[in-house]
């Protein structure tokens, strides 16, 4: 509640200035009227700015004071949203081409290998809540389904599947929620949310018992939507943990990141296990950037982070469950500044859910939510959700989402472009690796969906 009137005190100060400035240019009549009670300077009339082109100078002039309080804003208190195109990050576009050319270049030439079932049972997030105000509907590919996800007036958040069983027509575009109900913009059929029963058909007089769309196992935590998949139609095996401090609002919402990523999903969350590659990818210094071909450059060496990290599984009840824990340090001309001394804990709750819980002495508390969502068999969405200590400034989290994202981003460049090896050759110090491909087996079955290749066209 403290940061929601402060957010909005600070929102009323900012109507107040822009009013205040947009009415003294509309009063701006001549140089002899006054701003504030003092008049304009003598120099306007010797130099030719009275009249018109004094009231066109202060116009500009108050239109770049508005812009600039709109970027102070931004910057300061707004929260920060970075969403990436499938094609912007990861690819190098050489001889002319476009990065969307090159993309769809080192998606149809790159080799596969040996893949595991691309959809793992569990928990997958669909939408942040704050994007679905009560009565919206939204249309979301996820596993390489259509679901039309909606939230009912009473405000809470349903998914079912988006084509309507009458005809086909796509309940989320065009569609109204109409109580706990979806209406397709078709011919009026209504199904629950909760059950995705159909309870009425404008011209039947009766409707029929089977006459229901599919209703997918959902929950709403940590202001996230998530939907649970199991290939065998299971009910969920476990819940996903409260952040009770999301939950009463001592951690408030900060900004997001959205990636699309090319690789098979277990791809992402074995980096984990992968601590060979934290010493030679991410060292360099954030401000070398995301291109691999330049982050090692002599200009940025000046800059490092140096890594130690760990990861385990855990153990029953929550052998769903695995933790890397990771400290960092930062050294700048060869001298470690312990400020930014910074202390993660990465607990990761099945296949597509990780939280990266900060803890630092000066810059406060907080959580940022990384979530890996199949679209597509080879198609990942990856969004970073940044929940953070309300007393601590807005930009304290911003700076820290925006150095995981271009952290991030270097270990997108390798997945995008990378083949799967089931069998790798690995040496003694890699030996995490094998034990997370253990531990993430366990969240594919006997009838897993795999990736099953048209010979003649290579589409999946």
């Amino acid at each position: 509640m403290e940061n929601s009137s402060n957010t909005l005190l600070v929102k009323v100060a900012a109507v107040v200035v822009i009013s205040i400035t947009a009415a003294l240019v509309m009063h701006v009549q001549d140089p002899s009227d006054t701003v504030l009670g003092v008049g304009y300077p003598e120099l306007w009339r010797r130099t030719g700015l009275a009249g018109a082109p004094a009231r066109a100078a202060t116009c500009i002039l108050a239109g770049v004071l508005l812009l600039t309080l709109g970027w102070l804003y931004r910057l300061l208190f707004a929260p920060l949203e970075l969403l990436r195109s499938p094609d912007e990050v990861g690819y190098i576009a050489e001889d002319g081409r476009t990065r969307a050319q090159a993309a769809n270049d080192v998606r149809r030439r790159r080799k596969t290998g040996e893949l595991p079932p691309v959809y793992p049972n569990g928990w997958y997030r669909v939408l942040d809540s704050h994007m679905l105000e009560r009565g919206d509907v939204k249309n979301v590919t996820v596993l390489g389904e259509q679901v039309a996800v909606f939230r009912g007036l009473e405000g809470k958040a349903y998914v079912v599947d988006a084509y309507c069983p009458h005809l086909g027509a796509n309940l989320a575009v065009g569609g109204r929620v109409v109580g706990d109900c979806i209406e397709c913009p078709f011919h009026g059929w209504q199904f629950r949310g909760e059950d995705g029963k159909c309870i009425r058909i404008p011209y039947a007089e009766k409707v029929p018992e089977f006459a229901k769309v599919r209703c997918w196992p959902s929950c709403e935590i940590n202001g996230q939507i998530l939907v649970w998949f199991h290939c065998d139609g299971d009910e969920p095996g476990w819940r996903v943990p409260e952040q009770r401090e999301i939950t009463q609002g001592v951690w408030v919402y900060r900004g997001r990141t959205e990636h699309f990523i090319n690789a098979h999903i277990e791809e992402i969350p074995e980096n984990a296990a992968d601590i060979a590659h934290l010493a030679h990818l991410h060292t360099p210094g954030i401000v070398s950037g995301v291109d691999l071909r330049y982050t090692n450059s002599k200009t940025w060496e000046f800059v490092r982070h140096d890594w130690k990290v760990e990861w385990k599984p855990e153990t029953e009840p929550n052998k769903h469950c695995s933790q890397m824990l990771v400290k960092h340090a930062l050294t700048v001309f060869g001298r470690r500044w312990p400020l930014l001394d910074l202390d993660v804990v990465a607990r990761q709750v099945g296949p597509g859910i990780v939280f990266l819980l900060f803890d630092h002495s000066f810059l406060g508390h907080g959580v940022i939510m990384h979530c890996v969502t199949p679209v597509e068999p080879l198609l990942q969405c990856v969004s970073h959700t940044i929940f953070y200590q309300s007393s601590i400034p807005p930009l304290v989290p911003k700076f820290i989402l925006r150095a995981e994202c271009i952290q991030f981003e270097r270990d997108v460049m390798i997945w995008n472009n990378k083949k799967y090896i089931s069998k790798p050759m690995l040496v003694k110090e890699d030996s995490a690796i094998q034990k997370h491909r253990r531990w993430f087996s366990q969240f594919y079955s006997e009838n897993s969906p795999r990736l099953r290749y048209q010979h003649d066209t290579m589409d999946f």
